[in-house]
This record gives structure tokens, C-alpha cells and sequence, in this order.
């Protein structure tokens, strides 16, 4: 087997093991930006857990078919560089979109969220979630809120006893 073949498999292999590790991948065109523009945007990337690498489409396909991923190959033309969100699942999406609202040059042309293809508008819904520690916060102010409204219940219920034994007694005292 040629050089070059071996060398290409390693790659495949390499992108095919970020993608696994990884919670969310964005592919983005990104014709149109400057070397300035490149080294802002990998520099936000690195700060948020999101590695931004550019990828030969090919490379990038044999490695999605190697881990069953379908519907891919409709967004694999033209220049590609993906994210690969190795922290948060929503750390590329938001990035990117932040990023595309000043610069206005580059553009989202999928997402990979467990293994799933969605649409550059899902990545667009994906970037609009609260951080996670938001959704804890909420999921947890959820679950505290039976808790209160029954000791509220509670007290209320023992309340109403002791004002009905308060009556009870003023009305035998003869107050």
C-alpha cells in the first residue's frame, strides 16, 4: 500500500475520533475571511473548548461513514472547516454564530449532534440555549417547587388548627 494511502487513513482516522469525542461538530464555509479573522476566531474557539480545523471533504466523509453517520454528504462541497465541541455541545454552535454576526463572511452549513445531522438552522436553535449551568438552575428550581408548595400546604393546614382551637377556646371562655 502507497504512502500516501496510509497517511490519508490516519487522518481519517483522526477526524473520526474527534467527531466521537466530541459532544456537537459544526461544519462552516469559510471563504471570504482574512488571516486575522482566522486566528480571532481559533483564538475564541480555544477559550470555549471548541477546536476549529480545516478538513478535506473527503476526509471528513469517510470518517462520517465510518461511524454510520448519514446525510452528511449534501453540505461536504466547497471549502469546509469544522468545530468539534469537546467540552459543551452548544460551545461551536454559539461561537460560530457570534462570530458569523460581525464578520458576516463565513456561513454554517450543518451540525452533528449525536450523531445526527441537522440543518444550519438547527445549529442556529442550538446556539439560542441558555448556558448549562442556566438549564441546571432551572431544572432545579423545577424540582424544588413541588417541595415548597407542599410545606406551604402544610403550614397553611396548621394554621387554619390552631386559628379553629383559638376560636374553640375564646368561645369557652366567653370571650
Amino acid at each position: 500500500m502507497s504512502n500516501n494511502m496510509e497517511l490519508k487513513k490516519v487522518v481519517v482516522a483522526d477526524i473520526r475520533e474527534k467527531i466521537e469525542k466530541a459532544h456537537s461538530v459544526v461544519l462552516v464555509d469559510y471563504r471570504g475571511l482574512t488571516v486575522a479573522e482566522v486566528t480571532e476566531l481559533r483564538r475564541q474557539c480555544r477559550e470555549r473548548g471548541v477546536e476549529y480545523v480545516v478538513l478535506k471533504n473527503t476526509m471528513v466523509r469517510l470518517a462520517a461513514e465510518e461511524l454510520g453517520i448519514v446525510g452528511l454528504e449534501p453540505y461536504l462541497n466547497g471549502p469546509t472547516a469544522v468545530a468539534f465541541g469537546l467540552k459543551d455541545a452548544v460551545a461551536p454552535a454559539k461561537v460560530l454564530t457570534e462570530f458569523i454576526k460581525k464578520a458576516k463572511k463565513i456561513t454554517i452549513k450543518c451540525g452533528v449532534v449525536d450523531r445526527k445531522v441537522i440543518n444550519a438552522d438547527g445549529v442556529q436553535a442550538l446556539s439560542e440555549l441558555p448556558p448549562k449551568e442556566v438549564l441546571i438552575a432551572k431544572m432545579m428550581g423545577s424540582l424544588n417547587a413541588p417541595i415548597t408548595n407542599f410545606v406551604g400546604v402544610l403550614s397553611a393546614t396548621l394554621r387554619s388548627l390552631v386559628y379553629a382551637v383559638d376560636a374553640v377556646r375564646k368561645q369557652k371562655a366567653g370571650e
